[in-house]
Parts: C-alpha cells; structure tokens; sequence
C-alpha cells in the first residue's frame, strides 16, 4: 500500500470523493483546506479521504471514500489508521461525520471511534436531495470522536 498526498488537481478525484459525499458542492465547501490523502494499492486507486484542522488541536475527517471494488478488504481502516498517525502529534482529537447508516456506524465504530454528538437534520437541510444509504434515509449527522 502506498499512501499520497495530494495538493494540486485535487478535483482529478472527484469521481470517487462523490462516493463519499454525493453532492459536488458541498465538496467545494472543504476540498481546497483540507488534505487529501490517497491509497494506492497493486498501482490501483483504493481510497480517498479528505481532512481538514478545525482549529483547537480539532482534526475532522470530512471525506473517506473506497473504490466499490475494493470496498471490505481493509483500505478504509488502513486510511483512518494512517489519518491518525499523520495527525497526532499537531492535535489531539480525530472528528468523522457521517449519516446514520447501518454501514458507516460499525465502520468508525470498529475503527476505535466513539460517537460524541448528532446534529439534527443536517442532510436534508444541508442537500439538494434525499441520501440514502443501505435503503435508510440520512436525516441526522453522527459524529464521532477519537482521541489522537
């Protein structure tokens, strides 16, 4: 596995950030303050993940996204777990925001992430259309929190 730092043409992977927040605007909302990491694997494009310093030794993970072909053989986890080491040390919390989808949950859950707060109906009054996910409806923001 081979991780990267993208700084310039962040857009060039937008097909994949898509997967990870389906409206392009609100992607436009972080992409250029954050950091992109991406995760090669066999020369192949596996995962992305944006992350942005919030401030008060606050990193939030505002992007992560897998190819759907490599999707469930550890490159999500490997990118939260290399998020992670590139963060410590300049903060001390890891925030993730997601949908409250039967998916995303046990995934930051598994990956040592506790939930710290919701924020209520965020995807529909934040989005130009419904979000599904595993056939549930994203109403509210759940966010997570791990200790760098």
């Amino acid at each position: 596995m081979e991780f990267q730092t993208i700084s310039d043409n962040k857009r060039t992977f937008l097909p994949l950030l898509l997967l990870g927040d389906e409206q392009e605007d609100m992607i436009g909302r972080y992409l250029d303050r954050g950091t992109l990491w991406v995760l090669y694997d066999g020369g192949a494009l596996r995962c992305v993940c944006v992350v942005t310093e919030e401030g008060g030794g606050v990193f939030e993970i505002k992007n992560l996204a897998v190819a759907p072909e490599s999707q469930r053989r550890g490159y999500g986890q490997a990118m939260v777990e290399h998020v992670a080491r590139q963060c410590r040390g300049r903060g001390n919390c890891l925030l993730a925001g997601t949908g409250d989808s039967p998916l995303t949950v046990p995934f930051y859950e598994s990956c040592g992430f506790q939930e710290c707060g919701r924020v209520k109906d965020f995807f529909p009054d934040h989005y130009d259309h419904p979000i599904f996910e595993a056939g549930r409806q994203l109403v509210d923001m759940v966010y997570f929190s791990m200790a760098l």
